[in-house]
């Protein structure tokens, strides 16, 4: 499908880097765009509230110098993620930091984005919305998104439990916009494959927890890479809502992965603490992914062996056919 007018024929790779909590900064955000795809963070990392300005004025800046020096280059915009949520007392404020800045794309999740769409399109920027299932893809698309995310199983954090094949089908048969796919992808041959499968773009997040400009500590970014897919637990009990962790960061905190109590999902909150150990802080998210994953690298190395990946699989893909 024909990608919105501010992605079209800005993007080098037809991927989004998700917006990772505490995680996605600047320097990361900045490393993305300018190797051709969309970076993206969370509002709330940039605490307290006032820097949230600073950061984005950073990231255009540094994106303004890059595409500058290098005229011939594609360079990607960048995103915010806004996490439309009851309980982050945040997103006015956050919002009205985007809107005077004119962010090109808003990424949404948790909640209908309806309150934020007109904001968004008054400047002319564009909503993308997380979403697991139909029913929150319709509620998005009522509520007028630009695009939809969908968050499929294996993916890190708050993922879905729908294989991919299952929901993309499903939500291609009632609507011909724009589609991201998360989950489990981490190279080049998988953003090709979601592309085959009805998908314009590829959503990928834990990948980049393993580069140089990420606000991991070492010993997440090495968990990361030391870890295989039967080291994540799906389980509601850190926020309420199910998501995915590295199971060694849920076992140094004292507690046993193979046996977590549930949760309620309306006593999740991003303004304030539990007794539990600090989701993201302590209890670390990846997706099944990490299998796959070997190194710690600067972002735009990921990227340009990602961009070789996706050009050897069309290739493949060439062959076969003929």
């Amino acid at each position: 499908m024909p990608l919105p007018k501010n992605l079209e024929g800005k993007l080098d790779l037809p991927v989004i880097a998700s917006p990772l909590f505490i995680i996605s900064n600047p320097d990361l955000v900045i490393a993305q765009c300018c190797a051709g795809i969309v970076g993206s963070f969370p509002a709330l990392n940039a605490r307290p509230q006032e820097e949230l300005g600073k950061w984005i004025t950073r990231i255009k800046n540094g994106i303004a110098d890059y595409q500058a020096a290098n005229p011939g280059k594609k360079v990607a915009p960048f995103a915010v993620n806004q996490i439309v949520h009851h309980s982050n007392s945040r997103v006015d404020a956050d919002m009205e930091v985007c809107v005077e800045h004119k962010v090109p794309v808003i990424i949404t999740s948790l909640r209908s984005p309806a309150s934020l769409v007109d904001k968004v399109h008054g400047y002319g920027g564009i909503v993308l919305h997380d979403v697991t299932n139909v029913r929150h893809a319709k509620k998005a698309i009522e509520a007028g998104v630009d695009g939809l995310i969908l968050v499929c199983a294996g993916a890190g954090g708050h993922a879905g439990t729908l294989s991919p094949f299952a929901l993309v089908n499903e939500i291609r048969s009632f609507y011909k916009g724009t589609l991201a796919l998360s989950g489990s992808i981490t190279n080049g041959s998988a953003i090709y494959a979601a592309q085959a499968m009805g998908c314009d773009l590829a959503y990928i997040g834990t990948r980049f927890i393993a580069t140089r400009e990420a606000n991991a500590s070492e010993e997440y970014k090495n968990m990361v890479v030391g870890s295989a897919a039967s080291d994540i637990v799906y389980t509601p009990y850190f926020t309420g809502v199910p998501g995915n962790y590295l199971k060694p960061s849920i076992a140094r905190s004292g507690l046993d992965p193979d046996n977590l109590p549930s949760a309620d999902p309306s006593k999740m909150n991003f303004d304030t603490g539990h007794n539990k150990p600090k989701t993201w802080k302590e209890i670390w998210g990846a997706g099944q992914g990490v299998g796959n994953i070997d190194t710690v690298e600067p972002a735009a190395e990921v990227i340009a062996r990602m961009k070789a990946e996706y050009e050897e699989a069309k290739q493949r893909m060439r062959m076969m056919a003929a």
